[in-house]
């Protein structure tokens, strides 16, 4: 059976208001549709109520004051949302979706906007039908309440949205609508391949830059780094194979192989869609003292393979590493790209 969003108008969510869910639910608001921001860090919830949410890109700075809701207001709502962006963490996906299902409309969809494999979670919890799962590549940045440092223009913002279930198809469309006023967006059949193209990237990014501590594109310019970085990706891509998905271009890049992904993505990447001093999210997470997603990404790569009775000694290393950091045991820093190469090295298996 269809279901498919019928407002003209939709009413829209945007549930996680971080940089990335305040950039996109700004752009949003300024082309004039119904949103409204739902948030979990109080000072943020707060301080876009008082001041609105300030976007700063390329030296110019806007201010935008929509509604927001801190997460204990959810349960004040009187009417629902035909479409709810999900942009917070993957690891929050399952309680967050729990909260917002009681205020989706029967025809309504939810749509995790996020890093990681979270469409099966969105979908066993709201349904097949009400399920739709996006790559996400904007790169922004906050470090202070309600203000957002956008580092890539909406030019150089781009999405792929698609359905977690052909029985959600029928929202695409509407979806892909609302998000192209942040940025490009591909409508695909095939969600999956391209979220295990955006997991082969933020494993090989991610996690490798905030552990020594860099800005994205100064990690990849090192070589003992970038050499890790590829490493951890391809072994996302084999990952990626044993689970059927198709390795395929994202970011409107050129045909790519297997072979040549990674090094593809991440150098499209530095060239359009980082600046020079942009941090990971990852990093952005450990300044402000908080857990990372690193087991959605890099674990995930190692949980796969080991389903298929294969190792990942880059991913695991950097699990490993990331742990010790976020128990307080190890403190990020360059000092630490020596020792990850020899954990790394270490865990590879040896030569039959």
């Amino acid at each position: 059976m269809e279901h498919t969003i019928e407002n003209a108008q939709p009413r829209i969510a945007v549930l996680g208001n971080g940089a990335n869910g305040s950039a996109i639910g700004v752009d949003v608001a300024r082309a004039g549709l119904d949103v409204t921001f739902i948030d979990q860090w109080p000072a943020n919830v707060e301080a876009i109520r008082l001041d609105g949410v300030r976007v700063q890109l390329a030296g110019h700075e806007t201010v935008t004051r929509p509604p927001i809701l801190h997460l204990c207001e959810v349960a004040t709502l009187r009417s629902k949302f035909d479409i709810v962006l999900l942009l917070v963490k993957a690891y929050d996906t399952r309680w967050a979706c729990e909260l917002i299902k009681p205020y989706v409309a029967d025809g309504g969809v939810v749509v995790g906007v996020q890093n990681g494999m979270t469409g099966d979670t969105i979908a066993e919890v709201l349904g097949a039908n009400r399920a739709l799962g996006a790559v996400i590549e904007i790169t922004s940045a906050m470090y202070t309440p309600g203000i957002v440092e956008r580092h890539s223009s909406h030019e150089r913002s781009w999405f792929a949205v698609g359905p977690v279930h052909p029985d959600a198809a029928p929202h695409a469309e509407a979806v892909a609508a609302v998000l192209r006023h942040a940025g490009t967006v591909e409508v695909t059949d095939d969600i999956v391949s391209a979220k295990w193209m955006k997991l082969i990237l933020n494993a090989a990014e991610l996690v490798p830059s905030a552990i020594v501590d860099l800005s994205i594109a100064d990690c990849a310019r090192d070589p003992l780094m970038r050499g890790l970085m590829l490493e951890a990706g391809n072994e996302a891509v084999r990952a990626a194979q044993l689970e059927g998905a198709s390795i395929r271009p994202i970011f409107g890049m050129a045909a790519t192989t297997p072979e040549t992904f990674v090094e593809t993505v991440l150098d499209e990447l530095l060239a359009h869609y980082v600046l020079s001093h942009s941090r990971s999210t990852v990093l952005q997470d450990w300044i402000k003292d908080r857990h990372s997603e690193v087991d959605e990404l890099n674990g995930y790569v190692v949980d796969t393979l080991a389903r298929h009775g294969e190792q990942a000694p880059a991913n695991t290393a950097m699990v490993e590493f990331a742990h010790a950091i976020e128990r307080g045991e190890l403190n990020r820093g360059r000092h630490l790209g020596g020792p990850l190469r020899q954990r790394v090295a270490e865990l590879r298996p040896l030569p039959r």
